[in-house]
């Protein structure tokens, strides 16, 4: 599907249509991002560390707020969106990890 600009856009129906692409394509890479947390858990358990790594988390945060400033999207909403994210992803690590060392499967 090819996309169109959004100063291109000329009515809400065009808007919506591009809308709905750009959250195809955010599914599909969160998909993916969720793929390697998938991973990570697996190499954190057989290293035995802890599912949140406090440095890294704010390191990505960092990362993601000079990238937004840099595409010209507000740092505070990418930030917000990413916390979540990362909680999530580690709440689901720590169930993994904590499941395996019991010796439970999901």
């Amino acid at each position: 599907m090819s996309s169109r600009a959004p100063k291109d856009c000329a009515d809400l129906a065009q808007v919506r249509t591009e809308i709905d692409r750009v959250d195809n394509a955010l599914v599909d890479l969160i998909a993916e991002r969720f793929g390697y947390v998938e991973r990570a858990w697996q190499i954190k358990l057989g290293l035995r560390q802890e599912a949140s790594v406090p440095w890294r988390n704010q390191q990505v945060i960092d990362k993601v707020r000079a990238r937004a400033a840099e595409m010209g999207v507000p740092p505070d909403l990418c930030e917000a969106l990413w916390r979540q994210m990362i909680g999530w992803f580690i709440q689901y690590e720590e169930e993994k990890l904590r499941d395996q060392l019991e010796g439970k499967s999901r």
